[in-house]
C-alpha cells in the first residue's frame, strides 16, 4: 500500500460525497419527519438490508439521540411478525443502493396492507427503481462507483448513504430547535453526556 493508493481512495470517496444530487427532496423529507414524528406523534421507522441495513441502524440511533424517536426494523423480521410495530402516523425511511432489494420492496407492500397511507422516504442509487417508485420522497445518492477493487463491496455507496442520513438528522435538529439541554437529557454517561451538560449550563 502506498500513499498514492490511500490518497486515491480518499479522493474518490470525497468526490462521491460532493456529487450527491442536491434536490428539493431533502426539505420535503425533513418536513415529513417533523410532521409525522413531532406533530402527529408517530415514529421514524428506518430499514435496510445487508450493509445498507447497518447504515439504517446507525441513522435510526442518531435520530433517536437527537430528539426524533426512531428505530430500526429488519425487513426480513418484518415478515415474521415485527411489522406489528408499525402504526398510523409513522414514517418509513428505507435505504437501498440498488433500489431493487426484494425484502424492502416487499416491506412497502406489506406495510401498505397494514397502514394504507404510509409514506416512504427512500435513499437509493437508482431513482428509477421499483423502490424509488414507491417512495413519497426519493433521495438519490448519485450512484457512485465503489472504491472496492472488485467494484462490488459496498464502500463508497455506504459512505454516501451515511452522509445523506447525517443531512436529514442535522436539518431535522434545526427544524425542531434541538438544544444542548435536550441532548443532555438523552446522554447521561460518557464524554458526550458530560460535554452536553456543560454546554447546557451555558445556554440562556
Amino acid at each position: 500500500m502506498t500513499t498514492e493508493d490511500i490518497t486515491s481512495i480518499l479522493t474518490k470517496e470525497a468526490e462521491a460525497v460532493q456529487n450527491i444530487p442536491i434536490t428539493e427532496g431533502y426539505g420535503q423529507a425533513v418536513e415529513l419527519i417533523v410532521r409525522h414524528v413531532h406533530e402527529l406523534g408517530g415514529t421514524l421507522i428506518v430499514s435496510g438490508m445487508g450493509k445498507a441495513g447497518q447504515i439504517a441502524m446507525n441513522v435510526a440511533t442518531t435520530f433517536s439521540s437527537t430528539g426524533t424517536p426512531a428505530f430500526f426494523l429488519h425487513p426480513s423480521e418484518a415478515q415474521h411478525g415485527d411489522l406489528g410495530i408499525v402504526r398510523p402516523n409513522d414514517l418509513m425511511l428505507l435505504i437501498s443502493n440498488s433500489g431493487k432489494t426484494r425484502e424492502l420492496v416487499e416491506l412497502t407492500e406489506l406495510t401498505h396492507g397494514l397502514v394504507p397511507d404510509m409514506k416512504f422516504v427512500v435513499i437509493t442509487g437508482n431513482p428509477d427503481s421499483e423502490l424509488a417508485k414507491a417512495a413519497t420522497v426519493c433521495l438519490p445518492t448519485g450512484a457512485p462507483e465503489e472504491v472496492c477493487p472488485l467494484g462490488l463491496t459496498p464502500t463508497t455507496s455506504t459512505t454516501v448513504m451515511t452522509v445523506i442520513g447525517d443531512i436529514l438528522v442535522v436539518e431535522t435538529m434545526k427544524k425542531i430547535g434541538y438544544t444542548s439541554k435536550d441532548y443532555a437529557k438523552r446522554h447521561h454517561g460518557g464524554y458526550l453526556g458530560s460535554k452536553s451538560r456543560e454546554l447546557s449550563r451555558n445556554e440562556k
